[in-house]
């Protein structure tokens, strides 16, 4: 990549962006048809597949720079990507439903099953912290405690979730009355488009196409982001949380918006945090293929995205409890509060890496 001319760069990461784009509709399309063919929607079969099926570009970047031993690209897209991500709800929030009288997404999505899956986001953070602070060389059989630790974590947390999902102790198993009647990590609507006709064997393999299409495509983003950052002297890290992570959280925006448009107001939100849970635990496959301690390495603008994650995420979940009514600017109080914070926050990266 480094070869070519900066706008030839330009063009192949928009590219790559579109086709990850395109092909995360389908995959969001065909989970719903396998989902309701297969029943898999449990909170341990559904959310698994649907967080590894929005996260093939984070997976394939992942990948890709740690066999090309470039790991601050892979630590700052996966740490940056959390982050925007959960910035990702402000956008459904905003643009998913409109219209007079219509309520913010966390005051239709009220369900503690929902602030379960935001702590355990929080949760796993929490344990990438903790890890950035291990010596280097504490690493046996090509793994490290803290990788295994959030891996154990994200395990935990799905077994509560699907707990959760069968009874809680709590009156109405923690939801209320005027909220969208959900079962977690089910669609509540069935599928209306053209792939819920089709026979399955055609479904796998849409789903299979569009898989290899987003996963070739990430690590092209990998690549020409990494040249594009070289060309106009933006740090890898800066790079991968910014511009790199908002192209590989193209399919959390399109999965999200269909969902909410058939009425899955909860799934939207479990399927970013779900995702969001699930994406520290890439560090286990970064650590194995690479031989080395990857968290250890984080810099100060990687503690900094993993804060400021953990921050969003909290806002999102006070409002899920709150449930705050009001619209403002077209969109929840808790999501222009995210919207600001992240704003605010990516100043600081800057200052953090200049620092």
């Amino acid at each position: 990549m480094n070869s070519l001319p900066f706008w030839l760069v330009v063009v192949v990461f928009v590219a790559a962006a579109a086709v990850v784009w395109v092909a995360g509709i389908q995959l969001s399309k065909t989970t719903d048809v396998l989902d309701a063919r297969w029943h898999i929607g449990s909170a341990f079969g559904g959310l698994i597949i649907l967080a590894v099926a929005t996260n093939l570009p984070e997976i394939a970047i992942t990948v890709s720079a740690a066999a090309a031993g470039n790991l601050g690209v892979a630590v700052g897209n996966i740490l940056g990507g959390i982050a925007l991500q959960t910035v990702v709800l402000v956008v459904l929030d905003a643009f998913g439903r409109r219209g007079r009288g219509v309520k913010p997404l966390t005051y239709r999505a009220a369900s503690l099953v929902l602030v379960l899956e935001g702590l355990v986001v929080v949760a796993v953070l929490a344990a990438v912290v903790a890890g950035s602070q291990l010596p280097e060389g504490l690493v046996a059989l090509r793994l490290t405690p803290d990788v295994v630790l959030i891996t154990a974590l994200w395990i935990a947390g799905l077994l509560l979730v699907q707990r959760a999902g069968r009874h809680l102790p709590w009156s109405g198993s923690g939801t209320v009355d005027n909220a969208s009647p959900h079962t977690p990590g089910h669609r509540r609507s069935k599928p209306q488009h053209p792939h819920k006709s089709r026979p399955t064997w055609l479904v796998v393999t849409v789903f299979l196409v569009a898989a290899a299409a987003t996963l070739g495509a990430g690590v092209v983003l990998e690549r020409a982001g990494d040249a594009i950052a070289e060309d106009i002297g933006l740090s890898g890290v800066l790079f991968g949380a910014t511009f790199l992570a908002l192209a590989t959280s193209l399919p959390e925006i399109s999965t999200g918006l269909q969902a909410i448009r058939q009425g899955d107001d909860n799934l939207a939100m479990s399927d970013i945090f779900g995702g969001n849970a699930f994406l520290p635990v890439l560090f286990l496959g970064a650590t194995v293929i690479s031989g080395q301690a990857v968290l250890p390495r984080a810099g100060a603008t990687d503690i900094y995205l993993t804060a400021l994650a953990a921050l969003l995420t909290l806002v999102y979940v006070v409002g899920l409890i709150f449930r705050p009514p009001r619209r403002v600017l077209g969109m929840g109080v808790d999501s222009l509060t995210v919207l600001v914070l992240y704003a605010v926050g990516v100043a600081g990266l800057f200052a953090v890496a200049s620092g």
